[in-house]
């Protein structure tokens, strides 16, 4: 396992999805954003080796509970050995496996017509984003505050079809890597392959803007956009899982 490489795309992350607050406990960051996301509502180790013990876990997990949110633990690799067993003997179960996959940015990408870039987070984008995501990702409110708080160079892509906005996704650029996030297709419309045409105009702009590599999240059980991403060139990089309190009998 790459510890240096993970650290290095969970820095950009940290960057490109911000939480609303922030804090540190003995190697690992805490994030907190009124439950919009898990990667920004989690706790993360923060360097190689974060180990837990009791008292720790009890400390996370009231952090948590004191913000109204699931108590989560988002296990990339860097945490010491034998921290997924200590949870897991505390009652906390897997949840939502979930793959980090990169692709390097060569210069093959093309730029897709239909797909329309901004810099910043139109209302429509965050409307519309927010609307097609639907579930616990559906508010537009707290959606535009975290995309709002973003301070790497950004590309917010709508792709239109017949006048009508069909697709949308961001790109954040960092230190040379692009990340993608919500790329997301209004859903009388998934299966036609425009999410591809998003990924590709994102992939482009990143490579234009300094970036040699992609890098993506996406669920392990999510064969579709697995597949996706890989005939884009995507390969795993590594493996993150959450652990979280049992849902109520």
């Amino acid at each position: 396992m790459d510890h240096t490489l993970i650290a290095a795309l969970e820095s950009r992350l940290v960057n490109a999805w911000p939480a609303f607050e922030v804090a540190v406990a003995e190697g690992w960051l805490l994030r907190f954003a009124s439950g919009y996301s898990k990667r920004a509502n989690s706790a993360s180790p923060l360097v190689p080796g974060a180990d837990l013990d009791d008292g720790l876990i009890d400390h996370i997990v009231r952090r948590f509970e004191r913000q109204g949110i699931v108590p989560t633990f988002r296990l990339t690799g860097l945490e010491a050995p034998g921290v997924e067993a200590k949870l897991a003997a505390r009652g906390l179960v897997d949840f939502e496996p979930t793959l980090c996959m990169m692709a390097p940015l060569a210069g093959g990408e093309e730029p897709e017509p239909a797909v329309q870039l901004e810099r910043a987070a139109s209302p429509a984008w965050i409307r519309n984003a927010a609307e097609a995501y639907g579930g616990d990702k559906a508010d537009r409110d707290i959606l535009g505050v975290i995309v709002g708080r973003i301070r790497e160079s950004a590309a917010f892509a709508t792709l239109v079809l017949d006048d009508r906005p069909v697709a949308w996704g961001l790109g954040v650029t960092e230190r040379g890597f692009t990340g993608l996030y919500d790329i997301v297709v209004a859903p009388d419309l998934r299966g036609l392959g425009l999410g591809r045409q998003v990924v590709r105009s994102l992939m482009t702009w990143g490579r234009e803007h300094g970036a040699t590599h992609a890098y993506l999240q996406v669920r392990e059980a999510n064969e579709v956009a697995r597949s996706l991403y890989g005939s884009l060139g995507f390969a795993d990089a590594y493996r993150y899982t959450h652990r979280i309190p049992p849902p109520p009998v």
